[in-house]
């Protein structure tokens, strides 16, 4: 397996690539069976074993029957770093926006390995929007202004990707030609209430007082950048679909922060309204919801129309089944201090998962991102006992 992430943590984080064909095929007839994980932001996994028209995560979502579930990891910059030959680097700038695009191939018997990492944040669009902010080394994004009234709220733009990240059209672009369909490619988006936490609070928060204040004493005022925020996104996942995405995961990081009446006002029907504006031109578009800690809003999570629901370990696998339907994927939820385990307790752990989830319309990965200091060691071991997996 090899993983490749050098660039400092201070620049927009969150995604891994991963890649491994070193594990041999369990039956001498079949082909060897490959992990790919690129990511735009996030990564995303898996080539099937054999030969396919498409990449397994597509299959999987769509309920098709596929003899393992596919496999990738979230994660932020700096979690996971090592080594491997790089026989390219695209290095593509634009403002404070940086995408690197790194291919490597190498041969391992009759295998070859292809390796595209992409890295974006779900801030990027908000220059675009006439939100200026900035990444400070130790605290990270800063929004210097937040628009704190209808008056401000007015001054914030649509976003229009063409215009203002050209780039990560081209990189999407160049990735999916280069993957060229062994491995899906994934795009990614902020969801327009934890983008809005972002921006009242001026960054990070761990009370999101500014932003509750503003819902509460003011909502025309959140709602006006709601508004905005929704069709931003709307058009940026629409965007990234037509430069290569082939699937798009939706971050609302911040959404379990509301009470479920308020995530019913702030953020369920904005959701709704970009999964209908994006299913009106892009039907077959497979759209990935990720809250953590949403175990309180499992069932809510449902009514957004999203193809899968990305679970937090704190919910059991065969539980969130339950609650959400069968008709629904689910992807997760592996505990990302699981991986500071031994491999033995790692491989039940994953074995655990994978049965609780049931045969099909599964995405394997963590509940949330990777520690600081999990072993890289183990981060193989995942992706190796992973492939290793038949149904």
């Amino acid at each position: 397996m090899s993983c490749i992430y050098n660039t400092p943590s201070s620049v927009f984080p969150r995604s891994i690539s991963c890649k491994n064909s070193t594990i041999p095929p369990q039956n001498p007839t079949r082909k060897p069976s490959s992990i790919r994980c690129s990511s735009f932001g996030v990564a995303e996994a898996n080539v099937r074993a054999g030969t396919a028209t498409e990449p397994l995560l597509l299959n999987a979502v769509r309920g098709e029957d596929v003899e393992r579930p596919p496999v990738w990891l979230m994660r932020q910059a700096g979690r996971v770093i090592n080594s491997c030959a790089r026989s390219t680097l695209l290095f593509v700038s634009d403002q404070r926006m940086s995408v690197l695009l790194w291919r490597s191939l190498s041969n391992r018997g009759k295998s070859s390995n292809l390796m595209v990492i992409l890295f974006s944040d779900i801030l990027t669009p908000l220059t675009g929007m006439n939100i200026p902010f900035d990444i400070v080394k130790g605290k990270g994004p800063v929004i210097y202004n937040p628009p704190l009234t209808l008056a401000d709220a007015d001054q914030v733009r649509e976003f229009i990707p063409e215009d203002s990240v050209p780039y990560v059209g081209e990189a999407l672009s160049i990735l999916r030609k280069e993957v060229d369909n062994e491995a899906a490619v994934l795009g990614f988006v902020g969801a327009p209430f934890t983008l809005a936490s972002y921006v009242i609070e001026g960054g990070s928060s761990k009370n999101f007082t500014k932003i509750k204040r503003l819902a509460f004493s003011e909502p025309e005022v959140l709602h006006s950048l709601l508004r905005k925020f929704t069709t931003s996104m709307s058009r940026y996942i629409k965007y990234q679909a037509d430069s290569g995405a082939q699937a798009v995961q939706i971050f609302d990081s911040w959404a379990t922060e509301l009470s479920p009446v308020d995530f019913e006002e702030f953020s369920l029907p904005y959701l709704k309204q970009i999964v209908d504006s994006v299913k009106q031109t892009h039907p077959n578009l497979p759209l990935i919801l990720y809250a953590s800690g949403s175990g309180g809003l499992l069932e809510r999570l449902a009514l957004t129309g999203v193809d899968v629901v990305s679970l937090d370990w704190t919910v059991d696998m065969a539980e969130g089944r339950r609650r959400l339907g069968h008709h629904l994927a689910v992807q997760g939820n592996v505990d990302p201090g699981v991986l500071f385990g031994s491999k033995e307790f790692i491989t039940g752990r994953i074995v655990d998962t994978v049965k609780k989830a049931g045969r099909g319309k599964h995405i394997l990965n963590l509940g949330h991102g990777i520690k600081v200091g999990t072993p890289e060691e183990n981060v193989a071991h995942f992706f190796e006992v992973a492939k290793g997996i038949r149904y």
